[in-house]
């Protein structure tokens, strides 16, 4: 859970709803995307929200997730409001 942690957005709880399906590392998260993930978390638990899915691109990104672009944020609740 520490190399997880260490990223930006990711907290205790993130981070074991993430090793619960199955990532484990920031380069599984990268390699895997963070809708991918996402989803696998959000078939775990539907309450998963739209904050859940951008913290998961802020922590590939490097980033605050408040801190996203424009554009991705908007691509990324448009996926959200697919699901």
């Amino acid at each position: 859970m520490e190399s997880l942690t260490g990223l930006p957005n990711i907290g205790i709880v993130l981070a074991q709803c993430l090793i619960e399906v199955g990532i484990s590392t920031h380069l599984q998260l990268k390699e895997i995307g963070s809708k991918e993930a996402w989803l696998r978390i959000r078939a775990r638990d539907p309450s998963a929200c739209l904050s859940k899915l951008m913290a998961l691109e802020g922590a590939i990104s490097g980033v605050r997730w408040h801190n996203l672009d424009e554009v991705k944020k908007k691509e990324l609740k448009e996926f959200f409001n697919r699901y």
